[in-house]
């Protein structure tokens, strides 16, 4: 039957995409105007990124919904990004030789500061699982943060920079055992499986050290390309696929991101430096902001004391792993400090370790305790890395002064 030439159709759905994009540039012009406020009074933009991520989410002044979904992804996306370039900025034989001499600052890093996490929670009247949890919370540094600034602040070539590389790594391979054990745990499993699990996850970490430090130049002539458009979708293509691997098999997608960076070698690694940091600077933005978006304002009143008297302790406790380890290295006074700050800011990896928590139920105040924490160190320890040189060292830790004694002729 013919429609009459008066019947009325149905309208159409209105899309929802268009919506998704209006947020979205709304949130990219509000990052590149924080940037250039940043730039201008010269601190760093994640603190700034950070902020605007809490007042855009859930009980912020202007919450995002339409875009958070992509504002997820993209997040993802910027942290492998940023690993992978740090990667590529080192080779497998700098990673080896780092690791051999500061797997004793490793341990050091791990007693020191998960420890006080641990009994903050047992102290708080947390159960030992979720006590654990925030262990966990409070050892591990952001590699994103972290990754993010010595860039920004051209420190990659300091000669402290490989000892900061080598203990971020060693946190990332921790997680890659405490992740599958914790994640057993909490839904009740036994002990053996979550040994099995977490030496699948050990196995395919060190997999992956093999193939960067024998195949290195092998891997790279299969991915090298003279245009710049293949070479892109090649590296990229290649360093999502590991990651998401990596990921599946609960080793952190960062891990395997950085692992991808340091088999890249030769003019491959010279080629890709040169196309990626625009790309990375835009999805790096959006991690952050996703990171505020997650934390509810209202949430971090009630935990705000706690959570930053335990910052304070890990702070000190971070800074002091880390003058440990560049002392061990040989550095000077100035890069002790620096690498000691350079190592305070926690991020993404702690706000998984929480969300485990959370969505296992194990603790009400984990999620926001967590966040408030996270906040606090990722700007506290953005700004120490930024002005690092001029945070005056403590005493003990200044060289001392030679003076030579006049003799009476």
């Amino acid at each position: 039957m013919l429609p009459l030439p008066f019947e009325v159709l149905p309208e159409p759905e209105p899309s929802h995409a268009g919506e998704v994009l209006i947020e979205l540039g709304i949130i990219l012009l509000v990052l590149a105007g924080l940037g250039r406020l940043a730039a201008r009074i010269g601190i760093p933009s994640i603190p700034l990124y950070l902020a605007a991520g809490v007042l855009m989410g859930e009980g912020g002044i202007i919450p995002v919904s339409a875009g958070e979904e992509f504002l997820e992804v993209g997040a993802e996306i910027g942290v492998v990004l940023l690993l992978l370039l740090l990667g590529l900025e080192y080779s497998p034989q700098d990673l080896r030789n780092g690791l051999k001499s500061n797997w004793v600052a490793g341990l050091v890093d791990g007693l020191a500061n998960g420890v006080p996490g641990f009994a903050v929670g047992l102290m708080l009247g947390w159960s030992p699982t979720a006590s654990l949890l925030l262990a966990g919370v409070t050892y591990i540094s952001s590699s994103g943060i972290i990754a993010r600034l010595l860039d920004d602040f051209d420190r990659v070539a300091n000669r402290e920079t490989p000892v900061i590389l080598s203990l971020l790594v060693m946190e990332d391979i921790v997680m890659a055992v405490f992740l599958p054990i914790t994640g057993v745990l909490l839904v009740g499993a036994t002990l053996l499986q979550g040994a099995i699990a977490a030496a699948i996850a050990l196995s395919l970490v060190a997999l992956a050290f093999v193939v960067s430090m024998r195949y290195s130049e092998r891997v790279s002539s299969m991915v090298h390309s003279h245009s710049r458009e293949l070479l892109l979708l090649s590296v990229l293509g290649l360093t999502f696929l590991v990651a998401g691997l990596a990921d599946a098999v609960q080793v952190s997608a960062a891990v395997g991101a950085f692992l991808l960076g340091l088999t890249l070698s030769g003019q491959v690694a010279d080629d890709v430096r040169g196309l990626l940091p625009p790309l990375r600077d835009v999805f790096g933005g959006m991690f952050f902001v996703f990171f505020g978006i997650t934390i509810n304002p209202l949430d971090l009143i009630p935990v705000l004391l706690p959570a930053l008297g335990l910052a304070l302790i890990t702070a000190v406790t971070k800074t002091g792993t880390g003058i440990f380890a560049a002392r061990r290295n040989g550095i000077g006074p100035k890069g002790q400090w620096r690498t000691g700050l350079s190592l305070i800011p926690r991020g993404e990896f702690s706000i998984v370790i929480a969300g485990l928590g959370v969505a296992a139920g194990i603790e009400p105040q984990l999620g926001p305790f967590a966040a408030a924490y996270v906040l606090i160190l990722a700007i506290v320890g953005s700004l120490a890395m930024r002005f690092a040189d001029k945070i005056p060292m403590p005493p003990w830790l200044k060289p001392q002064r030679r003076t030579g004694t006049r003799h009476p002729v």
